[in-house]
């Protein structure tokens, strides 16, 4: 008993797993055996006595039978102990294992789940192999690239002059005819231009204009209005000698109901890019006869041309000069510009035109001529569902990706359903043919590589809300792995304040793009690819590259997949970016947002 006493504690500290059987049943048979050999040898002492002790036997034997029955009695109760041990540590095992099973099963089936979404999708293999051993190539030999500065001299012969004094407008008193109210519908860079159209549409018609408000949109999600983007201060005080700008309505027409008296204007009423007598004739007399208008909806609802000379540079002196982000987007911007370039230094116009008082201080210029090798290329890749499946184009994604966008048609775009059903349908091929479909992140990288840019290029993807998602995006970052977006950048502090507000971090991409070395697009037709490239043109002092694809072009030439060399396909890449870099002034008609270089809004230098 004393030997079994003195190793139970010893085997109860032990690191056995199964310690209820394992680590008891070995002493309770040791303990046992010694036991019965200590009670045999007893009983055979007792016997051998029995003459001489015959007197003390009943009392030997009493003491015999009750250590046995306490004996009994404490190995029954470990039995039970055992016992019941094994029963709780056999169920933990039995639960912890079914879990196990559970979160296997769940991982497998997302495993497979996340494995179907990154399979890549491939339309011009032949082409990515090409460009994928080229790029390898130009790392062993380290070519140099000249593929980061303008390619023509005349770029820098424009230069910004919209802000210039408005001789026309001194000692005149605006804002004389009544007020105007707008409500700017889309996002951040379709409300832009509505408040610079706003602007001279009030000073055309010498009306006050109040602060426009941005309309909420189920798509964009943004309470935003002005003030939370735009420093409401600094922007009526520029225009003040071009138009007159309040806060809010005076007391007496705060109360009016604009849409009984007549004075609510929807898109309806004005047609798509109005000419200056449209609103003279409509807007106007309901101007002098209610005193206030309301336009709601406004957006595209002036036309770039015919407009008088002065009119047209105030547009441009409201969009490059007038708007400017608050410093809470500015400062976050900053930030974000800083880790693109990995240095801390200003590169020019483009930088105190849109982070204010948060620009970064000037080096030295052998420290700025050491940084030249952090440089980064910004992309706007336009590949969101709703516009690829606007598009009606095949993507290669096979009969799933077909059912899928079709599904998205009828429940977003039932309009476009019905108008398809009266009409006779293009087919894809000749969509793909015309130039009319959104550019895939592997014709993107394409693009790139025919450029020269090499594989450790640095780029940021403006939005990233790319359709197909990682499949999508594999064979673009199969060619350029150092691709960031202002996620990854900033910090969950960072963006904190930015949450659910999606107008402003499009600001933040605005900066990103409009500031970095190089700018990329895949449609022109875009609001922030249009805002950026005309800013970029109109601050960047003829030193701001803009790579914008002719999709048409594109396609004879990526057509070509199975045929053509690396050699071909380079000149023929090249040659149809660089034709669109020519330096050209605004033609009629075209947006001067997108297109500055134009006698109203940049001067040219003799």
């Amino acid at each position: 008993m004393t030997n079994y006493q003195s190793r139970y504690p010893e085997n109860l500290s032990g690191k056995e797993a199964y310690f209820g059987r394992r680590a008891f049943g070995g002493d309770y048979i040791w303990s046992k055996s010694v036991l019965l050999n200590e009670l045999k040898n007893g009983t055979a002492k007792v016997g051998a006595s029995k003459g001489n002790y015959s007197a003390k036997r009943p009392k030997y034997l009493y003491k015999y039978l009750w250590s046995i029955a306490v004996i009994l009695g404490l190995m029954g109760s470990l039995f039970l102990l055992d016992s019941l041990m094994f029963s709780i540590i056999h169920s933990m095992n039995l639960q912890n294992s079914s879990s196990w099973r559970k979160q296997n099963r769940v991982e497998d089936e997302s495993v497979d789940f996340v494995y179907e979404e990154k399979a890549p999708i491939l339309m011009y293999g032949r082409l990515l192999n090409l460009a994928s051993s080229v790029l390898a190539e130009k790392e062993l030999r380290h070519d140099s690239s000249t593929v980061w500065g303008e390619p023509y001299n005349q770029a820098s012969v424009w230069k910004p002059c919209a802000d210039k004094v408005n001789t026309i407008h001194q000692g005149k008193h605006p804002g004389n005819t009544g007020f105007i109210l707008v409500s700017a519908n889309g996002g951040l860079n379709q409300q832009r231009v509505a408040v610079c159209n706003a602007v001279v549409v009030a000073s055309l018609l010498n009306a006050t204009l109040v602060i426009p408000k941005f309309l909420y949109s189920n798509v964009w999600n943004d309470p935003s209005q002005f003030g939370d983007i735009y420093q409401e201060e600094y922007f009526m005080k520029l225009l003040k000698d071009d138009v007159n700008i309040v806060k809010n309505l005076p007391p007496h027409l705060q109360s009016v109901d604009i849409e009984d008296i007549g004075s609510l204007i929807t898109d309806a009423d004005i047609s798509k890019e109005a000419r200056p007598i449209d609103f003279i004739g409509t807007v106007l007399p309901l101007l002098q006869r209610n005193g206030i208008v309301h336009f709601l909806g406004f957006g595209n609802r002036l036309g770039f041309d015919p407009l008088p000379f002065e009119l047209q540079r105030l547009r441009c002196k409201c969009n490059f000069h007038a708007l400017k982000f608050v410093p809470k987007i500015q400062e976050v911007g900053s930030s974000l510009v800083r880790r693109l370039r990995k240095y801390d230094f200003a590169m020019g116009q483009l930088d105190k035109q849109l982070l204010g008082n948060f620009i970064p201080n000037n080096p030295p210029k052998q420290q700025q001529a050491s940084s030249t090798q952090s440089k980064y290329l910004a992309l706007h890749l336009r590949f969101e569902i709703d516009m690829v499946a606007y598009s009606l184009c095949d993507f290669g994604g096979g009969e799933d990706e077909r059912k899928q966008l079709q599904a998205y048609r009828e429940n977003h775009f039932p309009l476009l359903i019905q108008r398809l059903k009266k009409t006779k349908l293009v087919s894809p091929t000749e969509l793909r043919k015309l130039g009319r479909c959104p550019l895939t992140p592997e014709e993107a990288a394409l693009v790139l590589s025919g450029l020269g840019f090499r594989r450790g290029t640095y780029i940021y993807l403006a939005g990233s809300h790319v359709y197909g998602g990682k499949s999508r995006m594999q064979p673009f970052t199969s060619l350029y792995p150092n691709l960031v977006t202002k996620e990854d950048l900033l910090t969950s502090r960072e963006l904190a304040p930015f949450r659910n507000f999606s107008s402003q971090l499009a600001a933040l991409d605005f900066i990103a793009c409009a500031t970095a070395d190089v700018f990329a697009m895949t449609d022109s037709g875009s609001q922030l690819s249009s805002l950026v490239s005309g800013f970029r043109i109109y601050h960047g002092g003829g030193h701001a590259p803009i790579l914008r694809p002719n999709k048409k072009r594109l396609e004879a030439i990526l057509s070509e997949n199975s045929t053509i060399g690396w050699r071909r396909f380079e000149e023929r890449i090249r040659k149809m970016i660089k034709e669109d870099q020519r330096v050209r002034a605004r033609v009629f008609g075209r947006s001067i947002y997108r297109q500055p270089r134009s006698p109203e809004c940049m001067c040219k230098a003799n």
